[in-house]
């Protein structure tokens, strides 16, 4: 591994310790080195908080060594006035000579100003180094900016004969339960990890789910279901305000404490509706648990980024059939994890939908 990578990669590991707070800014990470030794390093902590070339600057002791030094940062350096000054005029001010990027960001105040200011005030800069990688760390807030959308994960636990639930039309019917102890923490982590997350209104009136993190340290995402016609009881857990929540809906509806109903034309195509909604709150990820109508209109539709299917050894004999997956020239396997058990064991197979970053010319593949 050459040196530049070797830095890069550390770059991007700092920038992961991010990924559950610093929504919806990037994860940035930075190292800053002097011949060859690191002498500082940092990341984005928290939304509205220093950023990580702040941060990587602030911890070098001997700041008289940034003369001469290089930093390391995955994301270019921002340029605008937002909740913290520009980066480019602390390294600027700093004097470090050069600084290389793992990839451009795509946001319209920077997108190449941050480099073409570094490099007129004399500073070297480097880009593209572990491009792809740094690329698809922040799959989530490049899509939003080149898509105007948030990113989308479909996420659906089967059997191993290949149903996700046994076939239920009363809510007093408990689901299936399919995940593991093991996996349903994953699951959790994953709700902390994103802005949104979605279910249809089947899934709400027989599951009454809460959808929050409890399983896993950290905040639950803005809970998201769809109910045309504003039939969902006030005593379901998702209407009981504890956490953010938006009800698609096609009827007038008052919205209560922390309830918001928003208004669909349910004679036109809903998921771009839905996330043209989202995207304006600044809600750049989405977790869609269900149900395997709603995967399967995202499917059909081709708006999602990533599929992951939990297949566990139990056999249901007969039930609910998830969405059939497109395969094809632009659905890649990417990587399946087993989670052995003396009990229920199971896999979790992760799939992504190929798509194209503008300045690269690369799939964006995260995970």
């Amino acid at each position: 591994m050459q040196e530049e990578d070797k830095y890069m990669m550390r770059c991007l590991m700092l920038a992961g310790a991010g990924a559950s707070s610093v929504l919806p800014n990037p994860m940035v990470g930075a190292v800053v080195t002097h011949r060859g030794r690191i002498i500082g390093e940092g990341y984005h902590r928290r939304f509205g908080e220093p950023h990580a070339e702040v941060n990587a600057i602030a911890s070098v002791r001997e700041e008289s060594l940034l003369r001469d030094a290089t930093l390391y940062v995955n994301l270019e350096p921002c340029s605008h006035y937002g909740k913290t000054p520009p980066c480019t005029e602390l390294i600027i001010r700093k004097r470090i000579p050069r600084v290389v990027v793992g990839c451009r960001d795509p946001y319209p105040e920077v997108a190449g100003r941050g480099i073409n200011i570094l490099r007129k005030a004399g500073v070297e800069v480097i880009t593209g180094v572990l491009e792809q990688e740094a690329v698809a760390l922040n799959a989530v807030f490049i899509t939003a900016q080149t898509r105007q959308r948030p990113y989308v994960i479909l996420k659906w636990a089967q059997s191993a004969d290949g149903f996700i639930d046994r076939i239920r039309t009363n809510p007093s019917e408990r689901p299936a339960q399919l995940s593991t102890p093991v996996t349903r923490r994953i699951v959790h982590k994953l709700r902390s990890e994103v802005a949104a997350i979605l279910v249809g209104t089947q899934t709400v009136r027989l599951d009454n789910p809460s959808l929050t993190v409890r399983h896993w340290a950290g905040a639950s995402p803005v809970r998201v279901f769809i109910d045309r016609n504003a039939c969902i009881p006030s005593s379901y857990h998702l209407l009981d305000g504890s956490v953010r929540t938006l009800v698609f809906t096609g009827q007038p509806a008052a919205g209560q404490r922390g309830v918001e109903y928003i208004r669909l034309d349910f004679s036109r195509p809903l998921i771009p509706q839905m996330l043209l909604h989202l995207y304006s709150r600044q809600l750049y990820s989405l977790l869609v648990e269900g149900g395997a109508r709603l995967h399967r209109s995202f499917l059909e539709s081709g708006l999602w980024d990533e599929l992951q299917v939990e297949t566990v050894s139990t056999l249901l004999s007969d039930g609910v059939r998830p969405a059939e997956i497109p395969f094809g020239s632009t659905v890649k396997h990417l990587k399946t994890v087993c989670f052995p058990s003396s009990g229920n064991a199971s896999e979790i197979a992760v799939y992504v939908h190929k798509q194209v970053y503008p300045n690269t010319g690369e799939d964006t593949k995260i995970i």
